[in-house]
């Protein structure tokens, strides 16, 4: 394994061994291994990444979601207003926290019928924010800030705090029967903390619904957008539950191949979709102040401190990643549900290696201003689930899912 920034990939060899690498196949060409080290080493290692953007699509600017964890809502969100934007709509900022308190009242229903025993707290999943527009619509950003509580950013510890205690309070049962104003108590705090949904509001001189603003303003069809992950423990192609603790709606998602994930996002990307992504960043790989993440040959635990420190100096080779680790990393917890993004391009490296490029809900205060570029490799290993419009899918595999 290589243990050192790898250098520009001037030979042969090295050219061959990318592409192996890059469509994740097996190459036990030991020798040319051996003498790329080498090279390497001779060579040294100073060369910092360099991005060249091929694919650049509409996007709202950066948000910062704060002290919460609704980065599935702003994922997911300015996923949408990318949405609107391709089918030729005026950019909106669409309110992620008016998803989020939707979801926060859906989800305390399942908590209590289900005892207990379902993940709390302020995470959820990109299908949420399509449920809740089907079911409740969607508001501006202006219209519902959720800033009630006298910050002038998200910070919902203590709301949250608040919350799960009143419902392992409703759980434990003290009446021996559940009373008819535990709802509208916890939604009451809701109110309190995040503002009443308005039933109606003003926007450009216009008065909406949020009903009649998904329908007249925004515009999508849920029924148009499909979710889906990669397991070997399901059959491909077909729907299967989401296993991830913050899928508190038990939602089924479509089971597809580890490659058809990344030939997904290429497909999408190149037709103008963008795609709203699930995904672990716990890794010491994944790094936002550097605004890059991949997956070196060696694991952490096992660099010496001269490869840590030099982990982002530069373009390095990859694992190769195949579906049997993919799926171990999800059982041994490896691989959690931490974070959604929104994939929005695709650049390249100095060595011509693809990476997407991925907006954030951090802010913008890394060294690519709220973006991160991530490595094919990284995607395929790491993704929990990906949501976009079924059009952005490639032919040949809606026809395996039958999504027409």
């Amino acid at each position: 394994m290589l243990a050192f920034a790898v250098c520009p990939l001037l030979a042969t060899a090295q050219d061959d061994l990318i592409r192996k690498i890059e469509s994740n196949q097996s190459y036990t060409n030991t020798n040319v291994i051996t003498i790329n080290k080498d090279k390497a080493k001779k060579e040294g290692a100073d060369s910092k990444y360099k991005f060249n953007r091929l694919i650049d699509l509409e996007r709202t600017v950066v948000k910062n979601q704060a002290s919460s964890g609704t980065c599935w809502s702003y994922a997911t969100n300015s996923f949408l207003e990318s949405e609107m934007m391709r089918m030729g709509k005026d950019p909106i900022e669409l309110a992620p926290i008016f998803s989020a308190r939707c979801v926060y009242s859906e989800k305390a229903e399942n908590y209590v019928r289900m005892h207990g025993s379902v993940a709390w707290g302020d995470g959820g999943s990109c299908h949420d924010v399509l449920n809740m527009y089907a079911k409740y619509g969607a508001m501006p950003k202006d219209a519902y800030t959720g800033l009630q509580y006298g910050t002038d950013k998200n910070k919902f510890a203590e709301m949250q705090a608040i919350l799960k205690g009143m419902l392992d309070a409703v759980v434990a049962n003290p009446n021996g029967k559940l009373t008819t104003s535990w709802k509208k108590a916890y939604n009451d705090v809701l109110d309190s903390y995040l503002g009443e949904i308005p039933k109606s509001f003003k926007w450009n001189y216009k008065t909406y619904t949020p009903q009649s603003f998904a329908k007249d303003r925004v515009g999508i069809h849920p029924e148009d957008y499909v979710e889906l992950t990669s397991v070997t423990t399901a059959p491909y192609y077909k729907k299967t539950m989401l296993m991830v603790p913050d899928n508190w709606s038990f939602d089924r998602v479509y089971n597809v191949q580890m490659e058809d994930l990344t030939d997904i996002i290429d497909n999408a990307l190149n037709k103008g979709f963008t795609v709203s992504w699930a995904t672990d960043v716990s890794e010491k790989y994944f790094s936002w102040k550097n605004g890059v993440a991949y997956v070196p040959e060696k694991d952490y635990e096992n660099m010496d401190d001269s490869e840590k420190k030099y982990m982002f100096d530069g373009p390095k080779y990859e694992r190769v990643i195949t579906p049997e680790m993919r799926q171990q990393a999800f059982d041994n917890y490896e691989t959690t549900d931490d974070h959604g993004m929104h994939i929005v391009g695709l650049a390249s490296d100095q060595n011509g290696r693809k990476y997407y490029v991925v907006k954030n809900s951090w802010g913008d205060k890394n060294d690519y201003k709220g973006y991160i570029h991530v490595s094919r490799t990284y995607v395929r290993y790491k993704t929990t689930a990906i949501l976009l419009h079924k059009n952005g899918i490639p032919n040949t595999l809606r026809n395996k899912m039958n999504l027409w």
